[in-house]
């Protein structure tokens, strides 16, 4: 027999098993399992909070998100307790007034069963309705932060509406606040309701098909007053409606983003409101006088004709004073509203002291005068920075991890003599594509870094097209002095790094080998601690920064790296102009990035669509701009921000000391903007207008340089802004930084410039500029030069046709364009000269072989008179008729060397040896011209041998 008291037979002397329940141990593992699941689902949800705390905190910026935090909270906690009491009350309420249950119907009966289902959790339900209420409502409320902070420190514009003359800061700050107390009142009223109705069916109040009463006459009086709060709430909407006509968006002929008050809604739909509120007022009355009477005929009466009479009244009546009275003779009636248009509008966006002066477009002087005065009109920017970049690439690269932006930036600095002269810069910054080995430890550890600023002298090009470099070279050399040459913090630096700890970082090459580095700036989070660690493992979603012995003492995290993101971070209040650039300060590289505050309430201004308005030929994903809303109808240039480019420093400072919108986000943010006055002036030397406010500033200078509303509403006078010439695509030509002098100016100033084409045509409407010089006294002043529409001035496009169509021009673009070679046309800048204007485009040639641009040829067009010749001086004094245009065979030829007669074998040979040497001395030095010219004579000296050795032969 077998032994039971070993075997697993089950029997009475074997062990028992429970089947039916989980043993002890096992409920605690399914407890533990439990917890710990929910711990990690909370330290998830933590983990993010966190890291931003820490972000902040290495950044300096804590009362930014302490004020955010605490207001969202706050917002959360009360908007979501008054929805919860709102609904809950009412529920508790509808319960309360039941009726007995005598007095309950034969259909009261059949919720028998639902009501002795509910009644042991009434409770419960009650609680878990209005907390879940609470909970979305509160939610959404936490969303209006901006909203809040904005009417509790709102400050006053000093200025008031042309309709209501109410302080512009009303409709800015006030109303939206108002409209958002509004909305939220109506959700919890609706909500109420219908707890309530629900409730009192439940409970025998409300009877759907039951005889007799419909309603007892407590449930009667409940839901009466909350339906004359609702109707009350209308009144209110009637009357903030009244308000909200001032920046009202509709339409008007020739202008789509109209916004403001017209003739029908001053004349109709004001009154209109005017006159709902009254019998709003009225029938919310009535709703509530159902406490005495019980009956709900004369309220129902009162709401009806409230929806007839807003049909009639405010609907149908402002419709017949638009077919009879407005469109009979609309110009004269919209008159006085189109000013109010044109002067709130102009006032919103910086544009109401813009100086539109005649200009002819032609001259009297002749041509050597002329030519004499380019020289003191301009400086001429030949370097186009949207198109070298590749040349930047090709020549001071020098490693395959680094790269420069697509679109580089003009900046201004001081040559030897003291001079200041346009530069164009780049930053080499690193490129991850590059990395030779890809992995966790090098795309996050090793390469970490790019390194040096590159600046190219705008207005000189070398022998070969090339550009004059002023800063150079790894490690950096040139005359812009010492500095800090690590970038840390730029536009293509997205990913993020960890410094600091026992990794080194590369650095550099050069000469000597791999250069390592190991970060010692302020910035980044600290990782030496396990619960930071574990923190950012989760926010990254990479594990291996538990574990990676990589990391140890003094390791640092950096992130959040481009300028945009670093001050969009710390000021969530600004939108950030799409295009921050680089300069050398102090022996530092900083951004420099402009940042805008903007509104959508500002009455009668009409709105634009920032996303719209500010793209062009250029915009890309990198430079489009960072909005906080897309549509506006209020700018200021309010901020000018700093983020050094190694320890990723934010400064703010305040540009526009009168802006109510900054005063207002100061006071909710105290301490995150530095007063104007502490801008260090060798920053001011580089800070320049911004491009993206230029930009939507000449989309409404477009229409709204008119100021005679007759002119304005026939748009006779509209400009548009012309397609881009250099381009096969449609989009607007960008504006171009320039030194150039405007008629009424006594010497070259840094500028802003673009061009108008009038509505439909292509010939030059106008031509505007900008003063972008920050230091100087008439920094953002704007000068329209229009021209005559009776003798019409070539415009960009029709100047690139006819550059396109010259038989001559056409002929040397053919002999450029030998061997697969790829023609580029440069920035086509335009500049007033004595009356006229002069027109130049550097022309660039990709060679097959050197896939980079270089300078080959300048147009320059001046009224009838086109010139394209090798260097700008030369087409100058062609198109001035100083010398005579160098014929296209000769062109052709090129530049002849002079002939060696009887030259041996031996000698060429020699020749082609010497060139060797000097290209490969070239190429460790860097020096891409000389190495350039050294493959050439190497090329020639080739041939010369060849021809040589055929000869003897």
């Amino acid at each position: 027999m077998p032994d039971r008291g070993s075997g697993g037979s089950g029997g009475p002397s074997g062990p028992r098993i429970n089947i039916g329940r989980p043993s002890r141990r096992m409920r605690t593992l399914f407890l533990t399992l439990g917890v710990l699941a929910v711990l990690a689902i909370l330290f998830v949800m933590f983990a993010g909070f966190w890291t931003d705390w820490l972000w902040y905190r290495s950044v300096k910026y804590t009362s930014v998100f302490t004020t955010t935090l605490w207001t969202k909270v706050g917002l959360f906690l009360v908007f979501g307790l008054l929805m919860a009491a709102a609904v809950g009350v009412n529920i508790w309420l509808a319960h309360r007034l039941r009726p007995p249950l005598s007095a309950m119907s034969l259909e009261q009966e059949s919720l028998d069963r639902y009501r002795m289902n509910i009644a042991p959790y009434k409770k419960w339900i009650l609680l878990g309705l209005s907390l879940l209420v609470g909970l979305i409502s509160g939610a959404s409320a936490s969303g209006q932060w901006r909203t809040w902070l904005q009417w509790v420190n709102g400050q006053s514009f000093g200025q008031t509406d042309a309709q209501f003359h109410k302080d512009i800061s009303f409709y800015v700050f006030d109303l939206p606040w108002y409209r958002f107390l509004l909305g939220f009142g109506f959700a919890a009223i609706v909500l109420s309701l219908i707890a309530a109705a629900l409730v009192h069916y439940l409970y025998g109040g409300l009877r759907i098909s039951s005889p007799g009463a419909r309603a007892t006459s407590a449930a009667t009086g409940h839901l009466s007053v909350l339906l004359g709060l609702f109707v009350a709430l209308k009144a209110v909407a009637y009357w903030l409606d009244r308000y909200g006509l001032a920046v009202k968006s509709s339409g008007l002929k020739s202008t789509d983003g109209w916004t403001g008050l017209k003739y029908v809604d001053a004349n109709a739909y004001l009154p209109a409101k005017t006159i709902l509120f009254v019998i709003a007022i009225i029938c919310a009355l009535l709703f509530f006088a159902t406490l005495w009477r019980r009956t709900w005929q004369l309220p129902l009466i009162g709401l009806g004709l409230m929806a007839l009479s807003a049909i009639l009244i405010g609907g149908l009546y402002p419709a017949i004073v638009q077919k009879f009275q407005v469109q009979p003779n609309e110009q004269a009636k919209e008159a006085p509203f189109i000013k109010k248009n044109i002067d709130a509008t102009r006032k919103a966006y910086g544009i109401d002291e813009s100086k539109v002066k005649d200009y002819s477009g032609a001259s009297d002087k002749d041509d050597q005068q002329l030519r004499d005065a380019v020289d003191s009109t301009a400086s001429i920017r030949l370097l186009d920075p949207n198109i070298v970049s590749p040349t930047f690439q090709q020549q001071q690269q020098v490693r395959g991890y680094y790269q420069f932006p697509s679109t580089l930036d003009v900046d201004r600095y001081k040559d030897k003599t003291g001079k200041e002269r346009d530069t164009v810069v780049g930053l080499r910054e690193l490129n991850m594509n590059g990395i030779p080995e890809k992995g966790w430890i090098n795309n996050h550890f090793r390469y970490t870094h790019g390194y040096g600023m590159v600046a190219g002298k705008g207005t000189e090009v070398t022998g070969t097209g090339g550009p004059v470099y002023r800063e150079k070279d790894l490690p950096p050399e040139g005359d812009l002095g010492k500095y800090q040459p690590r970038i840390y913090y730029g536009e293509k630096t997205t990913q993020y790094s960890i410094v600091g700890g026992p990794q080194d970082e590369v650095d550099y090459s050069s000469d000597a080998g791999e250069q390592t580095y190991k970060y010692t700036g302020e910035s980044g989070v600290s990782l030496s601690n396990g619960f930071n660690r574990a923190a950012y493992a989760v926010a990254f979603g990479e594990p291996q920064i538990m574990y990676s012995g990589a990391i140890g003492e003094g390791s640092k995290v950096l992130y959040n790296r481009t300028p945009k993101q670093r001050v969009e971070a710390v000021a969530p209040w600004l939108t950030i102009d799409g295009d921050p650039y680089p300069t050398i300060v102090d022996g530092r590289v900083k951004w420099i990035v402009d940042a805008y505050t903007t509104t959508n309430g500002y009455p009668y201004a009409s709105r634009t669509t920032l996303g719209e308005s500010t793209s062009d030929s250029l915009t890309d994903d990198q430079r489009s701009v960072v909005a906080q809303q897309n549509q506006v109808n209020y700018i200021r240039n309010s901020v000018k921000a700093t983020v050094d480019a190694y320890n990723g420093t934010v400064n703010l400072y305040q540009w526009d000391e009168k802006d109510p919108v900054l005063k207002t986000w100061m006071k909710s943010f105290p301490g995150t903007v530095k007063d104007k006055s502490e801008i260090p002036q060798a920053l001011k030397d580089h800070m320049r207008y911004p491009q993206d406010l230029f930009k939507v500033q000449r989309e409404l200078l477009t229409q709204y340089h008119v100021t005679n509303p007759k002119q304005f509403y026939s748009g006779s006078e509209q400009w548009q802004i012309p397609e881009d010439p250099t381009t096969k695509d449609q989009s607007s030509v960008p504006p171009y930084y320039l030194s150039l002098k405007m008629p009424d100016q006594k010497a070259p100033s840094f500028a802003l410039t673009t061009t108008f084409t009038p509505r439909e045509r292509e010939n030059l409407g106008a031509f505007m500029a900008v003063d972008a010089d920050a230091r100087s006294s008439d920094y953002g002043n704007i000068r329209i030069l229009k021209l005559p529409s009776t003798s019409p001035v070539p415009g960009p496009k029709q100047v690139q046709s006819r550059f396109n169509s010259d038989t001559e021009v056409a002929d040397k673009i053919n002999i450029l364009r030998r061997g697969d070679s790829e023609v580029e046309y440069g920035n086509l800048l335009t500049v007033p000269l004595e009356g006229g204007l002069l027109y130049i485009e550097p022309v660039y040639v990709r060679g097959a072989g050197t896939n980079y641009p270089l300078l080959r040829k300048v147009l320059v067009t001046y009224g009838e008179k086109t010139a394209f010749e090798d260097t700008l001086p030369e087409a100058l004094d062609v198109a001035f008729g100083v010398k005579e245009s160098t014929p296209a065979e000769e062109e052709e030829e090129g530049p002849k060397k002079p002939v060696k007669p009887n030259q041996s074998l031996e000698e060429a040979l020699q020749d082609a040896d010497k060139a060797f040497k000097a290209g490969q001395e070239a190429l460790k030095k860097q020096d891409w011209d000389a190495y350039g010219r050294a493959q050439e004579d190497l090329e020639e000296a080739l041939k010369e041998a060849a021809e040589a050795e055929s000869k003897s032969g």
